[in-house]
C-alpha cells in the first residue's frame, strides 16, 4: 500500500499534482453550486496564470477526464470514469471526537480517515476472519477481522497468526521462552500452547468490527 497516490481510478492516465487539484476543484464546485469554475477563478485559486490553467484543462480533456460544451461558460465536467483519490471506498469521513467516559463538548472537526493509510505498512498486509473466543481479553471477538502484517519476526507479546505442524492456524500471543515457544490465549478458559517450532505467518496490527 502506497500512501498519497496521485491516480484517477477508472482511467489509465497519470495526473500531475496540479491536474489533480483542478479536477478536484471542478468536482467540488459542481457538487456545491451546480456549475464549474471559470479559468480565471481557477487561476486565482492556485495563484497561476490563466494560460497555465487553460493548458491543464486542455490536457485533461485530451486524456478523456474532462468534457466541455462549446461556447458554454462554466460547462467543464468530469467524465463518468473519474474517481478521485478521496473517493476511494476505504475513505470515511472523520467528523471529530466522542467521549467514552465523561461527556465532552461536541466540536466538529471535519476530516477523513483512509483505512489503506491507517493500516499502511512496509510489509504486505492481509486480513482474516476470527473464529472462536480465545482472544476475547484482547478485545478480539468471533467475527472480527484481524489485520496483520505478513512477516515472521514477532516480538514477545505480539499477537500473531501462527501455523502449527504446517496445517493448524491459530491466533495467539507470542512468547519465546528458553527452549520453547508459548502461544498464549487471552481467555482464561484456554490453556497455552507450547511448541518447539512454529511458522509465524503474520503479526496483528489492527482489528475491524462490524456491528
Amino acid at each position: 500500500m502506497v500512501q498519497g497516490r496521485k491516480r484517477v481510478t477508472g482511467a489509465a492516465h497519470c495526473l500531475t499534482p496540479r491536474q489533480l487539484e483542478i479536477l478536484t476543484l471542478i468536482r467540488d464546485l459542481r457538487r456545491t453550486h451546480g456549475y464549474s469554475p471559470t479559468l480565471q477563478e481557477m487561476a486565482d485559486e492556485f495563484d497561476i496564470s490563466k494560460i497555465t490553467v487553460f493548458e491543464h484543462v486542455e490536457a485533461l480533456i485530451g486524456k478523456g477526464l474532462l468534457t466541455r460544451r462549446l461556447n458554454k461558460a462554466r460547462s467543464l465536467k468530469l467524465t463518468s470514469s473519474v474517481r478521485l483519490p478521496d473517493e476511494r471506498p476505504t475513505i470515511l469521513p472523520l467528523v471529530g471526537r466522542i467521549a467514552a467516559g465523561q461527556p465532552i463538548e461536541a466540536i466538529e472537526t471535519p476530516d477523513t480517515v483512509d483505512l489503506e493509510d491507517w493500516f499502511a505498512s512496509r510489509h504486505p498486509v492481509a486480513a482474516l476472519t476470527v473464529v472462536g473466543d480465545s482472544m476475547i481479553d484482547e478485545h478480539i471477538r468471533e467475527g472480527d477481522l484481524v489485520v496483520y502484517e505478513q512477516r515472521s519476526n514477532p516480538r514477545n507479546g505480539d499477537t500473531v497468526v501462527a501455523l502449527i505442524n504446517g496445517e493448524e492456524a491459530t491466533l495467539k500471543k507470542y512468547y519465546k521462552e528458553s527452549r520453547r515457544i508459548r502461544l498464549q490465549p487471552a481467555n482464561a478458559k484456554y490453556k497455552p500452547i507450547y511448541v518447539r517450532d512454529v511458522e509465524i505467518q503474520g503479526v496483528v496490527i489492527g482489528v475491524i468490527r462490524r456491528y
